[in-house]
């Protein structure tokens, strides 16, 4: 259960980078105010904790947090899943889907909690990272708020631009008129994040062409073999279904896909 939380602290603190554009701004405020000011000064969003909480500074009630809880579920879970592997996971399962001639099996349901785990384990090093450098120095009082953010977000930034292809961080990049980065932690999230999913949409298109090609060669077999019987009122899809489940069964199939998923991101 612990480590469940842990997690699921990861991916709410991890979302927050990409929310916050304005981030240097704030720790800029911040920084001058602790030069003006003796003693630590907490960060804008500890300082805007605070006033919500009360004037003498209490912590948010229990109420407040839920609150504040239930309007960000509207937004982070879709940063949450962009800024991971959960992409890749589920269009390739998708993909996979199609190509073995089946409609809703298995479930939708089914397919993102598959792509959910997985994806949790995939991350478990990155997440692992944001806990120990973000999440427990903040939970302990020795970080504020936006440090513990901007921590996090260096974690998550890492794992993204290993997975962004070099072409994609170049168009954006010229897209948004940026000069050219010195090095990878230069780019921004507002340049990191549209690569990131590019390149994982791309990475999941050639997996979804390998995995379509034997279940198409099976697909032309059979349908030569109805048409050379004269049975042009069989469909094909329906007699091949078989053999594609058959085929895909007795090499692993789903082994061979989760690891091959899991070494994709190495």
């Amino acid at each position: 259960m612990k480590r469940l939380v842990s997690i699921a602290a990861g991916l709410w603190v991890s979302a927050l980078p990409a929310l916050g554009y304005a981030q240097d701004a704030a720790n800029s405020a911040a920084t001058a105010l602790q030069a003006a000011a003796p003693g630590a000064v907490p960060g804008a969003l500890d300082r805007a904790f605070g006033q919500l909480g009360g004037a003498g500074g209490e912590p948010l009630s229990m109420s407040l947090q839920l609150l504040l809880v239930m309007g960000l579920l509207t937004i982070l879970p879709a940063l949450v899943l962009m800024m991971t592997s959960f992409t890749r996971i589920i269009v390739v399962l998708a993909i996979l889907r199609q190509a073995l001639g089946l409609q809703q099996s298995p479930p939708n349901q089914v397919l993102i909690g598959l792509s959910l785990f997985l994806s949790l384990f995939v991350m478990a090093p990155t997440l692992e990272q944001v806990n120990d450098t973000a999440i427990a120095p903040y939970a302990a009082g020795q970080m504020n708020a936006e440090d513990a953010i901007s921590v996090a977000g260096t974690q998550f930034h890492a794992f993204m631009i290993r997975q962004t292809r070099q072409s994609d961080l170049e168009m954006f990049t010229d897209i948004a008129d940026a000069p050219r980065y010195a090095s990878s932690a230069d780019v921004p999230f507002s340049i990191l994040l549209p690569a990131f999913v590019t390149s994982e949409l791309k990475t999941a298109f050639q997996i979804g062409f390998m995995l379509f090609l034997p279940f198409l060669v099976i697909d032309l077999v059979v349908s030569s073999v109805l048409m050379s019987l004269g049975m042009m009122m069989m469909s094909p899809m329906l007699v091949s279904l078989p053999f594609k489940l058959l085929l895909f069964v007795l090499v692993d199939g789903w082994a061979l896909l989760m690891g091959s998923l899991v070494a994709s991101f190495g």
